[in-house]
């Protein structure tokens, strides 16, 4: 492990601070226009020590945006950017620390590896821009390189590097200097899909290891899911939504989360009592309804017109059954086989709403069927229309 990691740790201990407690960064009420066009509106949030906060969204949110003006690529137009207790940019004061006085480590979307360089002087760089000692730079480079698994290879070539290689590199490089915090731009969008699915293990491990701090910059769902702690959605220079990834995923609050995170079956219809319970009628299903779960039951008040929404893998296809509360009855129309899943494209019977459903490999059911569809409510969220 990288000794000076290990030294920040046993300071912050004997401060009396814990990696949940101490904010490491915060941007306050931050934000950055291009002439008409506002990329960041008035954004806040904290990072705590050793959490991965990531930024979703899809590109033109100002995700990167965020990201540059915290890196001090871009300046803010209003708000202020503190990093340790320290305020590193201000725009009403005119504050602005340059990016190489940041102690901020970075990786690009593209790695940015020096083919002239071997691994060793690519992941040295920083460290002689700084003036580090012989003995120490070979240190840092050698413990770092076994942290990222490049351990052997200083004197490789750059031109001799895989991609997964390059990228570790690049992590290298930013991780060799001790950084406050590492900011991670996209880093894995040009590896390949398996090599992707790989380092974003090994780049959770890494960060786990040395306990560092991560704001990372994706478009990505399943890099979003995998890397983080905590995810914020971002749409049109705001948040959408902060949470967990299962905070997000399960429980989106607006339909833009909703609909941006994974796909969702989406019914309509007009809430109704019937003794302590709330149904849903689904108006265009001719009598088909769902009892909709206690507390959000508590929320809709009887003859009010909702949605109720849900991911398709936690709707379930069943054979025809009696009538009742929370079945559906659909056909289906396509059939995907995927491998470690199969997707039905049906339409219910009556109102011929098209939706998608995901099921195991265990239960088969071919074009044309007609089934159940079950849906869970506690599993769903309503909303009002």
């Amino acid at each position: 492990m990288v000794t000076s990691f290990t030294s920040n740790a046993s300071a912050d201990s004997a401060r009396g601070e814990t990696a949940d407690q101490r904010i490491v960064l915060e941007l306050r009420d931050v934000t950055r226009r291009f002439g008409e066009v506002t990329a960041v509106d008035h954004l806040s949030f904290a990072i705590r020590a050793g959490e991965v906060f990531t930024l979703l969204g899809p590109s033109g949110c100002g995700k990167s945006t965020a990201l540059r003006l915290v890196a001090g690529l871009e300046r803010p137009d209003a708000g202020q950017i503190v990093l340790n207790d320290h305020v590193i940019a201000a725009a009403d004061d005119a504050r602005f620390l340059p990016p190489e006085k940041r102690n901020m480590g970075m990786v690009f979307q593209s790695y940015a590896i020096w083919p002239h360089f071997t691994v060793f002087d690519n992941v040295a760089f920083p460290l002689r821009l700084r003036r580090t000692p012989k003995e120490e730079m070979r240190r840092r480079v050698s413990e770092t390189l076994e942290v990222v698994g490049l351990g052997g290879l200083e004197d490789r070539p750059a031109t001799m590097l895989s991609g997964g290689q390059q990228q570790r590199v690049a992590l290298a490089r930013a991780l060799v200097y001790s950084p406050d915090i590492l900011l991670l731009d996209e880093p894995l969008s040009n590896l390949d899909a398996k090599l992707r699915e790989h380092m974003r293990l090994e780049l959770r491990a890494i960060q786990q290891r040395l306990r560092i701090s991560v704001l990372f910059v994706t478009h990505d769902q399943a890099e979003a899911m995998t890397l983080s702690d905590r995810v914020a959605v971002m749409n049109a220079g705001r948040f959408e939504q902060v949470g967990s990834p299962a905070d997000v995923y399960e429980r989106p609050e607006t339909p833009f989360v909703r609909d941006f995170l994974g796909r969702a079956i989406i019914l309509r219809g007009v809430t109704r009592a019937e003794g302590s319970h709330l149904l849903l009628d689904l108006t265009a299903e001719d009598g088909a309804c769902l009892r909709l779960a206690g507390t959000t039951a508590d929320a809709h008040a009887p003859g009010s017109s909702v949605a109720i929404s849900c991911r398709p893998e936690d709707a379930i296809l069943q054979p025809v059954a009696e009538p009742a509360a929370n079945r559906l009855p659909v056909i289906v129309d396509e059939v995907a086989y995927l491998g470690e899943r199969i997707e039905y494209a049906v339409h219910t019977f009556r109102g011929g709403r098209s939706l998608l459903v995901y099921s195991s490999r265990r239960d088969r059911y071919p074009v044309g069927a007609q089934l159940d569809l079950v849906i869970d409510p506690s599993e769903a969220t309503v909303w009002a229309e």
